[in-house]
């Protein structure tokens, strides 16, 4: 069984195009294949994923579930709890310890909303 070439009938919406257009049609059709994929890896995290996370890095149970309540109560749990224990840790020169007690006391979490929102709270 031979294919049936149909190749210049496929390609009318596309034969004007400069490569420069080509390129550019291109990168926007990637972006919608993986838009949903994106979305998808965001909306996966749990809290007691991200509980899990902050177990491994050292926590106890109650200081986990302190620091993933305030990244909740905030929207920022999708930022991923352990992500915003390192970063408060990086940008304040604090331990991964104590940056995570910190936020488990309820203190320091308008630093970690200017991180990760650009200063709104």
């Amino acid at each position: 069984m031979k294919r049936k070439d149909d190749f210049e009938t496929r390609r009318q919406h596309l034969k004007d195009l400069s490569e420069e257009q080509l390129e550019a049609r291109f990168w926007e059709l990637a972006e919608k294949i993986v838009d949903p994929l994106v979305e998808l890896a965001y909306k996966q995290t749990s809290p007691s994923i991200e509980r899990s996370v902050l177990l491994r890095m050292g926590f106890s149970s109650l200081e986990a579930t302190a620091i993933v309540d305030g990244a909740i109560d905030r929207g920022l749990l999708g930022k991923g709890a352990g992500h915003l224990v390192y970063r408060l840790s990086k940008d304040y020169d604090l331990s991964i310890r104590e940056a995570g007690l910190k936020l488990a006391e309820g203190q320091m979490w308008d630093e970690v909303m200017k991180s990760f929102t650009g200063g709104e709270k």
